[in-house]
């Protein structure tokens, strides 16, 4: 047990970051229970999608500046195709949702490896790419999703055996992210392709070298970011009731949420838990700073603050890597 909390002394930290907060959330705000904890649930999950999302890039050595509009996209295809369905038909409208992330993360890392072109400059272009998609699917929030597709994240979970009491402190909210990013990222990990993640963001050339397919790597990489950009639309839709063009805060976000989880910027060492507890960490921040009526435009800029330093941090400790590495 011992080994094990020392070889995630920051994701154990982090924990305890979290429920510190969650304690001066109670002192700010006495009334703060289960529906309090549904409404961050609720507000982070959006974020927690697009984060791992991020990990998952980073891990392999590159970033996704596009993802914010890859959500949008996903946003309004559901809530357009949605809009009257039958719910047999919802179904096939969210498997089509899912199938078209792949499709535009895998056109994202496509056109990083046969440009050989930057990935931030790659994707930074096919952010405006997105958001023009967006606009043409719909050019103002609105559409509709499945009732049962929103039931899927509002109030608690109902365990039989249990005081419903008790099971209203359990948002529904975070068993489907739990559910989901389990389902699609722990195979991955533990399978050849997680490996080969690991291998080019650590080191490109000695993968290619050890026989890694480092292209078809690298475009898997930025399909399975695509795919979790994709749940992340269909949880803002799934939240709103309507699909939302214009791309949310969910870049800066999603980025200062993996450095501050513990992923290296330069790829090749990281996890997925750290950077989900730190977006419920900066959530809780923002939350605490409604709930103590501070003006919400400074809010935006402790919050925006936040996270330009996380990030700065965060790439400060990649250089120095680099600079290790080149001198080891």
């Amino acid at each position: 047990m011992k080994r094990l909390i020392e070889a995630n002394a920051w994701t154990v930290g982090l924990a305890a970051l979290l429920a510190l907060l969650l304690i001066v959330t109670k002192l700010i705000q006495p009334d703060f229970g289960a529906s309090g904890l549904d409404s961050l649930a609720r507000a982070a999950l959006p974020f927690i999608l697009a984060t791992v999302g991020m990990a998952v890039v980073v891990i392999a050595g590159g970033i996704d500046l596009s993802i914010a509009a890859m959500m949008a996209v996903a946003s309004v295809t559901t809530a357009r195709l949605m809009e009257g369905a039958t719910d047999p038909q919802s179904v096939l409208v969210l498997i089509a949702v899912l199938a078209l992330g792949l499709a535009m993360g895998a056109i994202n890392g496509a056109l990083i490896v046969v440009t050989r072109v930057p990935d931030i400059v790659v994707t930074l272009a096919m952010l405006f790419v997105w958001q023009g998609v967006a606009l043409l699917i719909l050019n103002a929030p609105g559409g509709a999703t499945a009732p049962w597709l929103r039931n899927l994240i509002v109030g608690g979970v109902t365990l039989p055996g249990l005081p419903p009491g008790l099971t209203d402190w359990i948002p529904k909210a975070v068993i489907l992210m739990a559910i989901v990013v389990t389902a699609v990222w722990l195979p991955i990990k533990r399978s050849k392709l997680g490996l080969m993640f690991y291998a080019i963001g650590s080191d490109p050339l000695a993968a290619f070298r050890s026989g890694v397919p480092v292209g078809l790597t690298r475009v898997a990489a930025y399909a399975v970011c695509g795919l979790f950009a994709a749940l992340g639309g269909l949880a803002v839709t799934m939240s709103t009731g309507i699909g939302e063009p214009i791309p949310g805060p969910y870049l800066l976000a999603s980025v200062a949420a993996v450095v501050l989880g513990g992923v290296v910027l330069g790829g090749g060492r990281g996890g997925i838990l750290g950077p989900i507890l730190a977006v419920f960490v900066l959530r809780l921040v923002r939350m605490d700073l409604t709930l103590m009526s501070v003006d919400p435009n400074v809010a935006a800029i402790v919050e925006g603050t936040i996270m330009v330093l996380v990030v700065m941090f965060g790439g400060l400790l990649a250089l120095r890597g680099a600079r290790l590495d080149r001198t080891g």
